[in-house]
């Protein structure tokens, strides 16, 4: 199995901050948040509160999202010239995404592309809270360990070196940077 990190490794860019940003423009009411976000982001900065506390203060958005389904999908499906060629060619059938960013979120890309095997942050998609952890670094092998077909890892690829505990289990592991993939520094 060949596992892939979303967000700058087979998504161009930044799915999450992407959907923060076409909210504001599609679903004006969530303007209301940016003062709140701004706050968090500021304390967040100054490491006075975790990522995940800042994360699920910027999602509180998502309260003035009525139709959050609907809206999903439409972004979704707006964004789906994000996903990298290089992917698409040498994708498999049962490739795995392990992402931090909102399931409900990955879940809608994964299904278009045919990737049944997601792990992602669980965030309620109506409050923005987090019904979990943060799936980001050590959370991620965590997480993927409790699966209860946790097959081999052939070939990991991500964009960060965050992922390294991801990579030490992969076989073969790849550092993505834009579209060209160098081997994992060494372990």
């Amino acid at each position: 199995m060949n596992v892939y990190d979303w967000d700058n490794t087979i998504y161009r860019g930044d799915s999450t901050a992407d959907f923060v940003l076409w909210l504001y423009v599609h679903r004006p009411l969530t303007l209301l948040s940016v003062f709140r976000t701004a706050g968090c982001g500021i304390l967040y900065g100054l490491h006075l509160i975790k990522k995940q506390t800042f994360k699920q203060n910027l999602y509180h958005m998502f309260v003035f999202v009525k139709d959050m389904d609907q809206t999903a999908d439409a972004f979704v499906e707006g964004h789906m010239d994000h996903v990298k060629e290089w992917y698409l060619r040498q994708q498999k059938k049962d490739d795995m995404v392990i992402s931090a960013s909102p399931e409900f979120m990955i879940r809608r890309f994964c299904a278009k592309l045919g990737i049944a095997h997601v792990l992602a942050s669980q965030v309620d998609p109506k409050t923005g809270k987090y019904t979990g952890r943060n799936c980001h670094g050590k959370e991620k092998v965590r997480r993927l360990k409790e699966m209860e077909n946790n097959a081999d890892i052939e070939e990991f690829y991500s964009d960060s070196i965050s992922d390294a505990p991801l990579a030490a289990l992969a076989e073969k592991a790849y550092l993505i940077k834009g579209d060209q993939r160098r081997v994992w520094p060494q372990k």
